[in-house]
């Protein structure tokens, strides 16, 4: 079972990253910032290593919040939601410590 919970946060922490629009790059290879690369209210640098997986933990940490507070229990999955969400959080924070960049 908590196989199942380690997928399932991996996989809903890929679907973050995997959801957010790559730039296109201009001709010398670099990526041209577009308005929607960055949320309206960000203020991430944008140099800043792995933008994506840093909004995956703000967007990860928001679905938490809403989780713990929200008066449905979702149809009894909301715990294990809980679970696998603190796992993905606990997950891309260990990506993170590994960067090398």
């Amino acid at each position: 079972m908590r196989i199942e919970f380690q997928r399932a946060a991996l996989i809903l922490a890929f679907a973050f990253i995997a959801s957010a629009p790559a730039a296109p790059n201009a001709p010398g290879g670099k990526a041209i910032p577009t308005a929607s690369s960055q949320p309206a209210n960000s203020t991430a640098d944008p140099d800043e290593p792995h933008p994506q997986i840093r909004a995956a933990l703000g967007a990860l940490r928001q679905a938490k919040e809403h989780l713990e507070h929200s008066a449905h229990d979702f149809g009894g999955h909301r715990v294990d939601a809980l679970r696998a969400t603190d796992e993905a959080i606990r997950q891309l924070q260990i990506c993170l410590k590994y960067d090398k960049d």
